[in-house]
C-alpha cells in the first residue's frame, strides 16, 4: 500500500535545520511519500541528500526529491518582492516538496508547473 504523508510547513517551521532534515528523512524511511508544504532551504536540501547517503543500507535505498514552485517564475517584479518578504517573515511556504523512498518511487518527472510521481510495487520488487 502506498502511503502519502502531508507535512504542513508549520510542523517544521520551528525546528532547527537538522530537526527538519531528520523529521523528513525519518518519514521517508517508513516507506511513506512526504508532501511538504513549501520547501527547504538549498543548504537543507543538500544536507538532506548528504544525510540520506550516509544512511543507505540493504533496507533503505535512498530518496527521490522534487520541488515545484510555479508562482516564482510567473510573478511580476512587485509580486516577487512581496513573495520574498513573505518568505523572510513566514518561512518558505510557497511551492511543494515531494520526498519519497527510492525503493518505492520509480521516477519523478518535473516541469515548471507540475510533478509526476511514478511508483513501483514494493511487493513485486521483493520477490
Amino acid at each position: 500500500m502506498l502511503t502519502l504523508q502531508i507535512v504542513p510547513y508549520g510542523e517544521i517551521a520551528n525546528l532547527s535545520s537538522l530537526g527538519r532534515i531528520r523529521k523528513l528523512l525519518n518519514i521517508a524511511k517508513e516507506n511513506k511519500i512526504v508532501l511538504l508544504q513549501g520547501r527547504l532551504k538549498k543548504e537543507e536540501e543538500a544536507e538532506l541528500i548528504k544525510a540520506t547517503m550516509e544512511e543507505i543500507n540493504a533496507d533503505f535505498k535512498g530518496i527521490e526529491l522534487a520541488v515545484i514552485n510555479p508562482e516564482e517564475k510567473k510573478a511580476a517584479m512587485l509580486d516577487k518582492v512581496k513573495l520574498g518578504l513573505a518568505n523572510v517573515l513566514l518561512g518558505d511556504r510557497q511551492g511543494l516538496t515531494v520526498i519519497g523512498p527510492a525503493n518505492i518511487v520509480k521516477e519523478i518527472k518535473k516541469d515548471p508547473d507540475k510533478i509526476q510521481l511514478f511508483t513501483q510495487d514494493l511487493k513485486k520488487k521483493k520477490r
